[in-house]
């Protein structure tokens, strides 16, 4: 430090403090958020956390200074993980007896929101149509007339509440043989479920969307908040996540069949939520996909809130995310074998 000059020493301090975050917040996801719900929050920073240390590493070896190992150091650390920022290699393989399954939070297909468009459904309908998928988990699912899935003849929709338009929904090519509602407590999200009959396999397909965190697409609106008040809301979010992922956890340890997990967690891949859903499932994205895999429009930060996580016995041959802006989530697929 000392053969730094000034500046350097300012950038060196700033680069020490986000060092001490990005370390803090892989160890959030051994951390029940309801022993302190506001450090919670830290994990949605992750993404920015590890861009923010990438380059204080190329800042330092630019100028051919030892300081970049702080950093380096760190996300070394965070690459031993089993959560990952980047894919660098994705796959794409064929195999008889595939399946595809499709996880997209539509956002009552944008009937409620600022922006409306009245083609989105049909819009929807026809990316669908085109990709083609067997099974499709929808969250923020609303009764739309002009949405009409013709080759999904079986389908489980649950709405929250007798008068609710708003809810979720699994569409499916084979044959749901059961299905039901996990009913999240004093909570207007939820988790529903199916198994359907494929050829001679019975399949569990969960269909999650954990407590929402009512975040605005822009970092912009963040700031306007009281910081007091948003890390407290965003708080007792986290810990009511906590409290539905135990609910999760306890229905699927009664499931003798292998198990297919998606829908909108509303948290990182970094968060304990994520972490005790997965358990020893396998991440479809970071089995097959590529880049960084962003679900989620938050202006420039790459956020994955969406998830496919599959029994250990099913294969990923292949992963989609895609670019389309038909809601404020990107939807994703997997390619899957069992």
């Amino acid at each position: 430090m000392k053969s730094l000059h000034f500046l350097n020493k300012i950038v060196f301090v700033i680069n020490g403090f986000a060092a001490f975050l990005l370390l803090s917040g892989y160890l959030l996801r051994f951390i029940p958020p309801r022993i302190y719900p506001p450090l919670s929050v830290l994990t949605l920073a992750l993404p920015f956390l590890i861009l923010s240390n990438l380059l204080f590493v190329a800042y330092w070896l630019i100028q051919f200074k030892k300081q970049f190992l702080l950093s380096a150091l760190i996300l070394v650390i965070g690459f031993f993980q089993e959560a990952t920022l980047y894919e660098f290699f994705g796959k794409s393989l064929e195999k008889e007896g595939s399946f595809k399954v499709m996880t997209f939070n539509v956002r009552m297909f944008n009937f409620n929101h600022a922006l409306k468009d009245k083609h989105v459904p049909e819009k929807i309908e026809k990316l669908i149509s085109e990709e083609d998928p067997d099974i499709i988990s929808f969250q923020e699912y609303t009764l739309v007339t002009s949405f009409k899935l013709k080759e999904y003849e079986y389908k489980y929709v649950k709405l929250q509440g007798n008068q609710s338009s708003f809810g979720l929904a699994i569409y499916s090519k084979y044959k749901i043989v059961n299905q039901g509602s996990l009913n999240f407590p004093s909570s207007m999200n939820n988790a529903i479920f199916v198994d359907v009959l494929k050829d001679t396999d019975t399949i569990r397909v969960y269909n999650l969307h954990m407590q929402t965190l009512a975040l605005e697409p822009q970092i912009g609106n963040l700031r306007q908040e009281d910081s007091h008040k948003l890390f407290d809301r965003l708080g007792q979010s986290f810990k009511k996540q906590q409290e539905q992922s135990e609910l999760v956890l306890a229905h699927q340890a009664n499931c003798k069949y292998p198990m297919v997990v998606n829908g909108d967690f509303n948290n990182t891949a970094y968060s304990y939520a994520y972490q005790k859903i997965r358990g020893n499932k396998k991440d479809a994205f970071e089995e097959a996909g590529s880049g960084f895999g962003r679900t989620f429009i938050f202006d420039f930060i790459p956020i994955r809130i969406d998830f496919m996580l599959v029994d250990p016995n099913i294969e990923v041959l292949d992963f989609y995310n895609y670019g389309q802006e038909l809601s404020d989530h990107y939807p994703i697929m997997a390619k899957l074998h069992l």
